[in-house]
């Protein structure tokens, strides 16, 4: 999806700030089976915004990234996804999916977690430590995430015809990335992919819309009330 005018992250982010900082910008369900089974997280501009500004300080405090830095995100499609992916573009770097070479690993499987240059994140919401052993050199997101700076300055700014996301189905630049302003919209996602989840946030937030994300499967009815209840607009 290519953009008419080009729009970086962090401008998006300031936009929605500026339009309404109290408002849902990201409304995630959780019926999967284990922990952070009925789960409801809800994001607000400014919430939103104070989760990438913590996770972009770690990426250039902790892991020196910045443009060319290629963050690989071994996550699937969940909220914590979403603000570890605007906290890689915010500071210029790259995000790659799923298999690829990265120099940063931001994961929530602990066997990948391995060493210097890994992010060993934890899904559950309340979560203050990993709930297993963190391996040595890896960071643990849930404790060591809230020791960094609520207002990110980037060290450096890509260019728009530097990569931004690479995926199985090629390589978007920051250029491409935010796509041009459409519709309103309240939309929501059951995708198992994280592509589509980064896609699909974008799209909504550059039209001043939200995301409603379901993981799992819920009884239908219930699924059908729920997003009544949410105002969606849009079921992609």
């Amino acid at each position: 999806m290519r953009a008419v005018t080009i729009e970086t992250v962090p401008a998006l982010l300031a936009r929605l700030l500026a339009s309404d900082p109290g408002r849902p910008r990201v409304t995630a369900y959780d019926d999967t089976d284990g922990p952070t089974r009925g789960e409801r997280i809800e994001l607000s501009a400014r919430v939103l915004g104070n989760w990438v500004a913590k996770a972009g300080n770690l990426l250039q405090d902790e892991l020196d990234a910045g443009p060319g830095t290629r963050v690989l995100l071994a996550l699937p499609p969940h909220w914590r996804t979403l603000y570890w992916a605007l906290a890689a573009w915010s500071v210029g770097a790259c995000v790659v999916l799923p298999d690829a070479d990265a120099d940063v690993v931001v994961t929530d499987d602990p066997v990948r977690a391995t060493g210097r240059g890994t992010v060993l994140v934890t899904l559950a919401a309340l979560s203050r430590s990993a709930s297993g052993p963190v391996p040595p050199g890896a960071l643990d997101e849930a404790r060591d995430l809230s020791a960094h700076g609520d207002v990110l300055v980037p060290w450096d700014v890509p260019g728009p015809t530097h990569d931004a996301l690479v995926d199985p189905d090629g390589t978007t630049t920051f250029g491409d990335l935010v796509p041009a302003a459409g519709p309103t919209e309240r939309v929501h996602t059951a995708t198992s992919d994280t592509e589509t989840l980064l896609r699909l946030a974008l799209g909504a937030w550059a039209g001043d819309g939200s995301l409603v994300l379901t993981r799992g499967t819920p009884d239908r009815r219930a699924l059908a009330a729920r997003l009544r209840a949410e105002g969606v607009t849009r079921d992609a």
